[in-house]
């Protein structure tokens, strides 16, 4: 059910009474109480453990204990609805009849002016523009200042304007913000600055959110919520989330930082003004206070915790809760009304409440659930800012948060500067945030896995083509009938390795007749020119002639053939083949070759006996054949045995 609080209900601890005084507003009217000039703007709390404040036209910076440290006179009324701007160096910057007013504390004590005018006119001069909000990016040392009717506007600190901007845009031909309205549209909330990354977040009338960049006017990203509503708060969670609250809706929003994308949404008790912000913790924890009496926070995945020290019939929460110096703490008040009323009318959602009873102000950490103070009004702490320069002011319950958190009252934790608290909150910001792709990640991976493998198959069939397209021998003749002769050469090859392999087991294993060395001959000098072919003509690479084989080569000196091989048990053996007619004493002055164990023999019988060239590798481009020719003379043999543990022996 949608929710809206029409009735604002504000608390008011007045000096030495024991009592308060409730305040009912309507939408959008003034929160000043009546009769009662006195009150104090929202505070700042400073770095230094001070509260600063204005009213009217006096600016303070208050001690933790209600002691005012030192005022200044101001030329101008300033704004109690603004907070005062922490801007680094000493530095405060103050919102007062549409001017921007620069305080430099530093400068108390010393000739040099506290208080300048950094933007707008002159004194004596009327205002006419005005001011809807300013922030500081204390990191590249500007402040944005946002203008009704004009736009953003950053200068520098010392004064120099870098950029302005309205919120229209036209880029590629086409409009950007202010969709419904051209006339009427403008930025309409104070710029709110993400740190982390270096974004500022701003909307307008139209119900438009608008992500710019702090070191150019480059729009990052555009999103509508004015289905939602054209009114909502922006809170930064310098932490890679954005949070949008929609009061009229009473609905939390969690937006990636970088795409704009919503990450969850959640629907929270109503709140009590049309500016309700939460606050986020350095968790990433979100917290905000609800009329019908709970805290609502959520974790960084939209985890819901509700948390209420007292009965929520009559209590409510109206003021949004502080952020501790540690930054993992948080306080909060729950007031305790004398009744209250909730009623539905139409879509919306009224609570009324009068008269309250007692306050309850609570510390604890939100994303474990402990409660470490707790401290009912009248109590110790409210009793001695009653007594302090406090009692000069009209006191409501966001100012009694503020000294709490300055004072760091019932807090164990230990205290941390802006900067540790912000680098810890950035840390958080997670990766896969930055990716803006929302599809299926396994479909694209499986996708580009099949374009790959497909390009791989394409490159070999390319060089597949390419190798034998590119060859000569191809041309005239088709490819199939290549790869037949190949795998007839291959088969041949086979068959003689086999019939090689017999012989040689024959040989070592018994005496065998020259006929069968004349055989074993005639085979390896085929099996030679099978082996060319396939190396060169029918090869599927290179043309490129490939070694000689090892195992079994011819040997050749003037009319005799010698043929070397190895046997199966490691014997090398040499047989030479001298014609028939040569006498006894001729073949003892032929050479021999000695053969050990584990040496080529086809080495040895090279570099002792010159070798003639072998016909086979001219036969290969002649056509000749490389059988032996069958007029040879006959020859007979002499066969050499050399075996590991014997001596050599002669076979006539």
């Amino acid at each position: 059910m949608t929710v809206v609080g029409l009735v604002l209900v504000f608390l008011v601890l007045l000096p030495k009474l024991p009592y308060y005084y409730v305040y009912a507003y309507p939408k959008g009217g003034e929160d000043t109480p009546r009769g009662n000039s006195h009150r104090l703007s929202k505070p700042l709390i400073g770095e230094d453990g001070r509260i600063y404040a204005c009213s009217n036209n006096d600016f303070y910076a208050f001690q933790n204990n209600g002691t005012i440290a030192w005022s200044i006179r101001l030329d101008y009324k300033c704004n109690i609805s603004m907070a005062p701007v922490h801007g680094g160096n000493a530095k405060i910057y103050l919102v007062a009849d549409n001017r921007v007013l620069m305080i430099n504390f530093g400068n108390t004590g010393t000739s040099e002016p506290v208080v300048e005018i950094f933007f707008g006119p002159e004194p004596g001069q009327q205002a006419e523009v005005a001011i809807i909000g300013v922030s500081v990016s204390t990191l590249s040392s500007t402040v944005f200042i946002n203008i009704k009717d004009r736009g953003l506007f950053a200068y520098r600190s010392h004064g120099l304007l870098l950029w302005s901007l309205g919120p229209m845009l036209y880029q590629f031909g086409y409009r950007q913000g202010c969709k419904q309205n051209l006339t009427n549209c403008y930025f309409a909330s104070v710029p709110m600055l993400d740190q982390c990354e270096a974004s500022i977040y701003i909307s307008n009338t139209e119900g438009e959110l608008y992500c710019l960049s702090i070191r150019s006017h480059r729009f990052r990203w555009i999103r509508d919520f004015s289905s939602l509503d054209k009114v909502f708060s922006i809170t930064p969670g310098n932490n890679g989330h954005l949070y949008v609250t929609v009061p009229v809706r009473a609905i939390v929003l969690a937006l990636d930082a970088f795409s704009g994308n919503i990450l969850w949404q959640r629907i929270i008790g109503p709140l009590s003004k049309a500016d309700c912000a939460p606050v986020v913790d350095s968790n990433g924890w979100v917290s905000i206070g609800s009329l019908d009496g709970f805290l609502y926070s959520f974790s960084p995945n939209g985890v819901l915790k509700k948390f209420s020290n007292r009965k929520t019939e009559n209590s409510v929460v109206q003021v949004g809760p502080f952020l501790d110096c540690s930054g993992f703490g948080i306080y909060y008040s729950q007031i305790e009304m004398e009744g209250k009323v909730s009623h539905a009318i139409n879509d919306f959602s009224i609570v009324s409440a009068i008269r309250p009873k007692a306050a309850l102000f609570t510390m604890l950490v939100p994303a474990t659930g402990s409660i470490y103070w707790s401290e009912s009004y009248p109590g110790q702490f409210s009793t001695s800012l009653s007594k302090s320069d406090l009692n000069q002011f009209v006191v409501d319950e966001e100012i009694i948060l503020a000294f709490l958190v300055a004072s760091n009252t019932g807090n164990p934790l230990q205290c941390r500067s802006t900067d540790r608290r912000l680098a810890s909150s950035c840390s958080q910001a997670r990766t896969e945030h930055v990716s803006i792709y929302t599809g299926n990640e396994r479909a694209i991976l499986l996708f580009l896995l099949f374009h790959s493998t497909l390009l791989v198959v394409l490159a070999g069939i390319v060089r597949f083509c390419y190798t034998f397209w590119t060859k000569k021998k191809l041309q005239g003749q088709g490819i199939g009938s290549f790869l037949d002769k190949r795998r007839s050469l291959q088969l041949k090859k086979k068959a003689f390795d086999r019939t090689i392999t017999e012989l040689e087991r024959k040989a070592s294993e018994e005496t065998v007749d020259d006929k069968v060395f004349e055989k074993l001959g005639d085979i390896v000098r085929e099996r030679e020119c099978v082996e060319r072919k396939l190396s060169t003509t029918y090869s599927l690479g290179r043309d490129s002639a490939r070694s000689q084989s090892k195992s079994l080569l011819p040997l050749h000196k003037g009319k005799t053939k010698a043929c070397s091989f190895k046997g199966a048990k490691k014997e090398s053996v040499a047989i030479f083949h001298t014609p028939s007619d040569t006498s006894s004493s001729e073949s003892s002055n032929e050479e021999e070759i000695s053969l050990v164990e584990g040496m080529d023999l086809s080495t040895k019988a090279k570099a002792k006996a010159p070798m003639v060239e072998d016909s086979s590798s001219s036969d290969l481009f002649h056509g000749k054949s490389c059988r032996k020719n069958p007029t040879e003379a006959t020859t007979s043999s002499k066969l050499f045995i050399s075996s590991s543990g014997s001596d050599k022996s002669e076979v006539p």
